[in-house]
């Protein structure tokens, strides 16, 4: 193994979150899925995005920002707990980290609905920062 003569930080995993994208992925409501698992990204993301999707309005946007802050959060939470110093490389390749990355695009999209320029903006270059695939993957 080579050591990084960048001193640049190792990649951040989340833990296994399986069992909740199974859950999603066999159609078990978002919401149960993030009453039953509130610490886990993955399910705040989905209610996000669908509230994102569903409904432009003003009450809608703020609800997925709600949905987004607190996937967002839950999400800081767990990377701190893997090791994570407030920057480095989050990769969207390792699944369970995909939950934290949608909330953190979601939260971006709906702080510009509701004019949360700045906060927008940090949104995006923090997705890219942690991985541009997630960036390219979520923004196109």
């Amino acid at each position: 193994m080579h050591k990084d003569l960048l001193g640049a930080p190792p990649p951040t995993l989340l833990p296994d979150d399986a069992p909740v994208r199974a859950a999603l992925a066999t159609g078990t409501a978002p919401a149960e899925v993030a009453a039953a698992h509130p610490a886990v990204p993955a399910a705040w993301a989905v209610l996000a995005e669908a509230a994102l999707a569903a409904d432009d309005s003003t009450a809608g946007s703020v609800a997925a920002y709600a949905y987004a802050r607190t996937g967002y959060h839950r999400g800081l939470d767990l990377l701190r707990r893997a090791g994570w110093k407030g920057h480095g490389p989050v990769p969207w390749s390792h699944e369970s980290n995909r939950g934290f990355l949608r909330a953190l695009n979601a939260l971006g999209l709906a702080a510009e609905r509701i004019g949360e320029t700045e906060e927008a903006e940090r949104c995006a270059t923090f997705l890219g920062d942690s991985d541009p695939e997630a960036f390219k993957a979520l923004r196109g």
